[in-house]
């Protein structure tokens, strides 16, 4: 198969989901920790211990919580190693892959800013215009040529035509790269003075609002080129990621207006916040009662994802901050997130019940099947920003 996700001819999505699982640390028990900056110190270096790949699906989120970390803890050994990372792949990033996609592309925008790191900027700036070759799905760019469709785990009953897109996969707009793209060319754009780069951020932000948004504010997962609808609703992860995207081009947006720029991008900065809000609004009302949420999180007894209270921690209080939501809806919702997030660590201060990677399934029982437990950028990353973030209120 031509032209697949990683840009080989023999990419076999079953394959990498079996290597990734055989090859992925798993979490231990649970443990009782005081909630302490120590404690946060102890999640940061958790996440320094991960085999990062340059780049995958998650080092978005990593990255950006190794950098808060920095900032909020007054220590700087992990962005240190999050701009050194960076500078590295630089040096060797021609030519560029598919899987460049995945960049943490606003995180390192932020580094090359703060550090004058023009060579890190020189990569980026290319990056950005490779990245934009690709070819659109109702004006969002395709994440691959080939989407990752798995058969689905758990084995539950499939149609004729869940098993041709598994064996022709064709290519779709995923909402993880919702994080990916628009918040990458929203902040280069704004840092290099490039407004057409920045729209391009915008509209992509629009496009999946458009693509993946439910009337109820939820995310599905993603939609497929010549298929009706969309497919994967309700998964949790999924709705951070969304969050997470939304928020932070909303920021870049009002970083660039208060750096002097025009208000060209008012409205749809309106936009972007309605969305953010109604999705984290749902997910109050969707909490349970220990603050974790189901793994499709409209679905009761789907099980535990833990990632997701860590996700909905940070992006809730970064939608207070910016004045996003309804406060008296979102407050509660983030305390008790971020309080799930701290009873559900392990001893080496590891998110447990962390689904491995989901990939992707038109059958919706796969999402609650995933297997679970493991140690990836995507719980560590998320898990990090809760616990700092009060940090940073508590002036420590």
């Amino acid at each position: 198969m031509s032209g697949v996700a990683w840009g080989v001819d023999d990419y076999v999505a079953e394959a990498d989901a079996a290597a990734a699982l055989r090859d992925t640390r798993r979490a231990g028990p649970a443990r009782q920790h005081s909630d302490t900056p120590l404690l946060a110190e102890q999640v940061a270096d958790a996440l320094l211990d991960l085999q990062f790949k340059t780049w995958d699906f998650g080092d978005s989120v990593a990255f950006e919580a190794l950098i808060a970390a920095s900032e909020r803890l007054g220590l700087d050994r992990w962005e240190r190693f999050a701009h050194g990372w960076g500078r590295a792949w630089a040096t060797r990033s021609r030519p560029f892959a598919r899987l460049d996609c995945t960049v943490p592309g606003r995180a390192l925008t932020l580094l090359s800013e703060r550090h004058r790191d023009w060579q890190l900027m020189n990569t980026l700036i290319p990056l950005a215009e490779f990245l934009r070759q690709r070819r659109t799905l109702h004006g969002v760019y395709e994440t691959w040529d080939a989407s990752p469709i798995l058969a689905p785990y758990g084995n539950p009953p499939v149609t004729a035509r869940d098993r041709s897109l598994v064996e022709a996969p064709p290519p779709g707009v995923f909402v993880d790269c919702l994080h990916f793209d628009p918040p990458f060319f929203a902040a280069l754009g704004r840092v290099a003075q490039d407004d057409e780069l920045t729209a391009d951020g915008v509209m992509q932000a629009l496009g999946y609002i458009r693509l993946l948004q439910r009337d109820d504010g939820l995310f599905d997962h993603f939609v497929l080129r010549g298929e009706e609808g969309s497919f994967g609703p309700g998964w949790g992860r999924g709705q951070g990621w969304a969050a997470l995207g939304l928020l932070e081009v909303v920021i870049e947006l009002r970083a660039r207006r208060e750096a002097g720029g025009d208000g060209r991008f008012d409205g749809d900065e309106l936009q972007l916040a309605d969305a953010a809000a109604r999705l984290l609004e749902r997910m109050a009302q969707l909490q349970r009662l220990d603050g974790h949420w189901e793994v499709i999180v409209d679905r009761a007894d789907s099980g535990d994802e833990f990632s997701t209270a860590a996700f909905m921690a940070h992006a809730m209080r970064e939608a207070i901050a910016l004045g996003v939501g309804d406060r008296t809806v979102l407050a509660g919702s983030a305390v008790a997130a971020r309080s799930a997030v701290l009873a559900s660590l392990d001893g080496n201060g590891q998110l447990r019940e962390v689904s491995a990677a989901v990939y992707a399934s038109t059958v919706p029982e796969h999402y609650a099947a995933v297997p679970r437990g493991y140690v990836v950028p995507w719980g560590q990353g998320p898990a990090l920003l809760a616990l700092v973030a009060d940090a940073e209120e508590a002036g420590t």
